[in-house]
């Protein structure tokens, strides 16, 4: 289940924000016995340089990532550290 959920993370921010660099880490086996690990949801470490994020203010971008994201913050997503920059940063 983890592979799949990093990939429809990918998959989300990819179609959405088309950026430069993204790396995604399962950080779920971190976290046993949390309530998201109970419920079934995962806890991920994003980083992400897009060009949408220029000028944007850290709120925003995390906002941004995640609008993005959708759906996926309420059904497979527990817990989600954002690193968002744009390319010059």
């Amino acid at each position: 289940m983890s592979a799949k959920r990093v990939e429809l993370i990918r998959n989300a921010l990819c179609t959405a924000l088309r950026p430069h660099e993204l790396d995604i880490v399962d950080e779920s086996h971190l976290h046993a016995g949390h309530a998201g690990a109970r419920e079934g949801k995962g806890h991920f470490r994003v980083r992400i340089v897009a060009e949408c994020f220029r000028g944007q203010a850290a709120l925003a971008r995390h906002r941004t990532v995640y609008a993005a994201l959708g759906a996926l913050m309420q059904t497979d997503i527990h817990a989600l550290a954002i690193d968002a920059r744009s390319p010059d940063e």
